[in-house]
């Protein structure tokens, strides 16, 4: 499974880059303004931090108007991952542009329906949002579990990146399940490495060397 981190925090991505087990990274609108720098710069710059995708949003709700931004990002660096909204727009400019040869994440899943007519459009990702869909009263993993059912059946070729994840069972679930990618936000992803008996661990070996009194070098 890929590891993708949501956000527009350069520090935190390169942190993260630097642990090699960083796939990719995706971006937001929200999450470009919250780093209060220029869309562009901020993307460019991530794009020279990871070799994988970096998903950056067009904001405009008209095919025409996707296709000219998508236009512009694609200009920013071949890693560049055109993201779109699940409307019959944004499924219109995914076709268009994977018929171009580009990537393109389709964002904002919350039924498998939609994830078909993501993967039908020819989308490289389709982004379900676990943690929205938990909000609303639903099993956000039942949802990826349709996904992944419906997309092996017809050995469709777009892959499942869970979304709006909130804590590390939704990362051991989709695991489970066989999604292809998860995006998560960087203390999410850190979260993963702790473990009380990992901390205890260490500090009785720690304990143990101190009572040598060697040092290493």
């Amino acid at each position: 499974m890929k590891f993708f981190v949501d956000t527009a925090e350069i520090a935190e991505i390169a942190d993260l880059a630097a642990t090699g087990l960083l796939d990719g990274v995706t971006t937001n609108p929200s999450l470009i303004a919250k780093s209060g720098r220029d869309f562009i710069e901020v993307t460019k710059e991530i794009c020279g931090l990871t070799d994988g995708p970096v998903s950056a949003e067009v904001v405009a709700l008209d095919h025409e108007g996707m296709m000219r931004e998508a236009e512009i990002l694609r200009k920013i660096a071949d890693n560049v991952c055109i993201k779109v909204p699940l409307t019959i727009d944004g499924l219109k400019t995914c076709k268009a542009l994977t018929g171009d040869g580009s990537m393109v994440n389709v964002t904002l899943c919350f039924s498998a329906n939609q994830a078909l007519l993501a993967a039908k459009a020819g989308a490289t990702f389709v982004s379900p949002f676990v943690g929205r869909h938990d909000d609303n009263g639903f099993d956000g993993m039942d949802l990826i579990r349709d996904i992944r059912l419906i997309y092996d059946n017809y050995a469709f070729g777009t892959e499942i990146l869970v979304a709006s994840i909130r804590h590390g069972v939704h990362i051991l679930e989709s695991a489970k399940i066989g999604a292809d990618v998860i995006t998560a936000p960087p203390a999410v992803i850190k979260g993963l490495f702790k473990h009380v008996l990992t901390d205890k661990g260490i500090e009785g070996f720690l304990a143990d060397w101190a009572k040598t009194g060697q040092s290493i070098g």
